[in-house]
């Protein structure tokens, strides 16, 4: 409930302001350029803070007849009004190194001025203003709600720059882009407030009043300026402004502005008369002035125009994913009561991710003539005729339920059924983040204890949406009810995909595996772990493979199923015969270049992307470890393995006299293990889940007896990555 309110508040945020946030941005963006075209301008003087307010007034006395005043922008421009010694008053830019004269003063350029008043008042003067203020404010809000709905979807605020999961374009860089402008983003809101706040006067008016006694100060010995103690302490970036004595009445004086005071200096004696303070109000103001604008620094200006830029995506993302999340949104509308139901789906999701899955396995049982009710999970009550409950849900940030899920297992106990009722629990999730499929196993636990209830299937875990992965439960299901399931995914507008020729086919070996190789018809750039992604027309459903690159070819390693649509249709392919498909980037699953010695570890057709890698590891000592059935399944990947010493191979079948796995293999080469990690090196493991699971416990034990170390260390440190399926 909790991250339902937070995401609902911004959303509205976003919503309510977003015309005013994109004029916003659009300005700032044009206005980003503006302290940076100064910067780069023949007037800005970098290096002020290398000489000294004595200095510049001596030079700029040399050169003309009477300073009035010198000022010193933001800029770094330098400006001074003067008498010339042909007795004219003049202001222009000046070199305060020289005294000589830069330029005259220039006006705003006609495209900045617009552009800054648009920005700061939408043309609506004080009430374009304090629309300007108010969303300020609105947009710190966003980012703040922003920050704090990051933070939970990635498992907490230490998990802020934790791995994110790529579901779309938009979702992923409007994290990525997100935090790492948040604070960027939030110093631009914060200042324009406190800017508004200045121009309606809200903030407390510190009016500095000099006290001053020139009594105590008067002297008959009049010394030259360039020799006033204050003028020679103090560099020219200190300065704001210098105001030069009207007269030669001792009572006239110097009133010189510094970043953080005002001083009064005695014109005879060089001493000073009186000094105060800036209010922190002012000197808030100023630095307020200087981060919401840029003026006087190119770096920072160059971060406010990136900031201003990624506002406008997130605009664009932000409205994108509520599109999405939107169309998602609704279930199939129920036809009869919920007492009538012979077949309950619960349904609990964040993102509205889980709804096409429940769509789809509802209509599925109403095409099979079954009476069928579907609800969220927060709706759970008693079903007078209820057999089957299937529910199917995702989870959120650190193990949470989603939104529409949170009061269930508070529901479940306290409702009394009064039939038994036989159960299913479907998981979705990622395994990239530590709480994989949490609140499903939660509610397994809790169902498990509820002696109404009988489990059909032990708890299903569903990775990254997997539809395929949804059938293959389905399949399941069905054999343990007797109720056919024809699971159909929606269909939905492929990508434009590319052309691949196939170059080369295995026959089969004893475990159905077999090596393809395809050539893309047009130059295309990947690495061996990219993922390949083939849609056959037949289901629409979209695989990933692995791929190993082999002289710019790809490289598959198969296992045909007799029912696989996918793993048939490339068994099937002819030499020279044209297949579509697509290329996904998997860099977190690139051969590491850095690592001095690289170990990976895979079972099955697992191997296939590391036949690319061992390739192209140039000179990265390199370590195999392989599991398969029998002798026989290994001889379909020998011919690739030329570039790898024997000595560094290592090899388990589980189905020879000498029954071995994987992970047997890596206890005995422990001190290998332990050695690599604590080197820096690198492991990579590709294959199974299963076999996953029972390498990462051998890998943990490895590593707590031989390095006194948890693997989740290595495993935060980049040294563990993992493609399994």
């Amino acid at each position: 409930m909790t991250t339902s309110i937070w995401r609902y508040s911004h959303l509205t945020l976003a919503i309510s302001s977003s015309l005013f946030i994109f004029v916003a941005a659009i300005t700032g963006i044009i206005l980003a350029f503006e302290p940076i075209s100064k910067q780069l301008s023949e007037y800005s003087i970098s290096n002020t803070k290398e000489i000294t307010l004595a200095q510049t007034i001596s030079e700029l006395q040399k050169q003309y007849d009477e300073v009035i005043s010198i000022t010193v922008d933001e800029n770094d421009f330098v400006t001074t009004s003067v008498i010339t010694k042909e007795g004219k008053s003049a202001t222009f830019y000046v070199n305060p190194f020289t005294g000589k004269k830069l330029g005259e003063l220039e006006k705003k350029h006609p495209v900045f001025q617009f552009a800054t008043s648009l920005h700061r008042s939408l043309f609506l003067k004080s009430t374009g203003r304090f629309i300007v203020g108010f969303v300020s404010f609105l947009l710190s809000l966003i980012a703040i709600t922003g920050l704090i709905l990051i933070a939970k979807r990635q498992g907490g605020i230490k998990q802020l720059f934790s791995k994110v999961i790529k579901e779309n374009f938009e979702q992923y860089y409007h994290i990525i882009i997100g935090r790492y402008t948040l604070v960027s983003i939030i110093i631009i809101t914060l200042t324009g407030v406190y800017l508004s706040l200045d121009r309606f006067s809200v903030l407390p008016k510190e009016k500095i009043n000099h006290s001053y006694n020139f009594s105590s100060a008067s002297s008959n010995k009049k010394i030259a300026v360039a020799d006033f103690p204050t003028f020679k302490n103090t560099s020219l970036n200190e300065v704001k402004s210098v105001e030069f004595p009207f007269s030669e009445d001792e009572e006239d004086y110097f009133f010189v502005k510094l970043n953080n005071s005002e001083v009064l200096i005695h014109q005879y004696t060089g001493n000073i008369i009186s000094k105060e303070n800036l209010s922190l109000t002012s000197i808030l103001l100023n630095w307020s002035l200087l981060l919401h604008t840029g003026n006087g620094t190119v770096i920072w200006s160059i971060v406010l125009l990136l900031s201003s830029i990624s506002i406008l995506f997130f605009i664009y993302s932000g409205f994108a994913m509520t599109l999405k999340r939107t169309q998602k949104s609704s279930l199939p509308k129920n036809k009869i009561s919920k007492n009538d139901a012979e077949i309950i789906i619960l349904v609990g999701s964040e993102t509205n991710n889980t709804y096409p899955f429940a769509s789809s396995l509802f209509n599925a049982l109403i095409k099979n003539g079954k009476t069928v009710f579907i609800d969220i999970l927060n709706n759970y009550t008693s079903y007078k005729s209820a057999k089957h409950l299937i529910i199917l849900t995702s989870t959120y940030g650190e193990g949470e339920a989603p939104s529409n899920a949170s009061k269930f297992l508070q529901l479940v106990q306290q409702i009394t059924i009064l039939n038994p009722i036989n159960y299913s629990i479907v998981g979705f999730g990622s395994r990239a983040y530590p709480h994989f499929c949490q609140f499903a196993i939660d509610i397994d636990n809790k169902l498990q204890h509820l002696c109404e209830f009988n489990t059909v299937l032990p708890i299903y875990k569903i990775n990254n949406q997997s539809f395929q992965d949804f059938k293959t439960w389905g399949h399941q299901w069905s054999q343990e009810t007797g109720i056919d399931l024809e699971l159909i995914q929606i269909v939905k507008k492929l990508k434009k995909q590319q052309t691949f020729t196939t170059v080369s086919k295995t026959d089969l070996n004893n475990d159905d595996s077999f090596l393809i190789r395809l050539q893309p018809t047009k130059k295309l750039r990947f690495n061996s772990g990219d993922l390949i992604a083939i849609t056959p027309k037949k289901d629409n459903i979209e695989r990933l493979y692995s791929v190993g690159k082999i002289d710019n070819d790809i490289l598959l390693s198969i296992k045909k199923h007799e029912l696989g649509i996918c793993s048939n249709l490339l068994y099937q392919l002819e030499e020279n015969e044209p297949i579509q498909a697509n290329i996904k980037q998997n860099k977190d699953f690139y051969f590491p270049k850095k690592s001095k010695e690289v170990i990976l570890i895979a079972n099955g057709t697992g191997i296939g992307p590391f036949l690319g890698m061992l390739q192209q590891k140039n000179g990265t000592k390199t370590h195999l470890f392989w599991g398969g059935r029998t002798q026989e399944s290994f001889k379909i990947y020998t011919p690739l393995l030329n570039n790898i010493e024997n000595n560094n191979i290592h090899i388990a079948y589980s189905q020879e006299q000498d029954k071995e796995y994987v992970q047997d293999l890596l206890v005995k080469e422990e001190n290998t293990i332990a050695s690599v990690l604590q080197n820096g090196g690198t492991i990579m493991i590709c294959g199974s889940i299963k076999m996953l699971k029972g390498v990462e416990n051998a890998l943990e034990q490895i590593v707590l007896n031989k390095l006194n170390t948890s693997l989740n260390y290595f495993k935060k440190n980049n040294q563990i990555k993992t493609d399994c399926y």
